[in-house]
């Protein structure tokens, strides 16, 4: 059997998932509950295959193939592999403008 992966979350997917949780719970705490699971459990699969997502089809129309994601609907995981280590970047809404989300991450000031 291959050697796992090692999944590291970035500061910023941190916090996506925080403000994705702390939504839903206000209204149903319970699903939030669940969902969490869900997406912890989808992601913690990457570290046994991080190939299996496919290239961000935005960022592979400008020539960019080093970050992937991991469809688990309405939410797209974004990742990048280098090396045995899996960087969750970014977990976004599949429903908004991924431009304007990666634009918008960039310009905020980091915490």
């Amino acid at each position: 059997m291959d050697e796992e992966y090692k999944v590291v979350w970035t500061k910023s997917a941190v916090s996506d998932l925080e403000s994705i949780i702390e939504y839903i719970a206000e209204n149903s705490p319970l699903t939030a509950r669940a969902l969490f699971r869900k997406l912890k459990k989808q992601i913690d699969t990457l570290s046994y295959s991080p190939q299996r997502g496919r290239h961000i089809p935005e960022l592979q129309e400008q020539g960019i193939f080093l970050y992937r994601e991991l469809m688990i609907s309405p939410w797209r995981v974004m990742y990048r592999v280098h090396k045995r280590i899996v960087y969750i970047m970014a977990i976004i809404d599949s429903r908004r403008n991924v431009e304007d989300i990666l634009l918008e991450k960039l310009i905020k000031p980091q915490r």
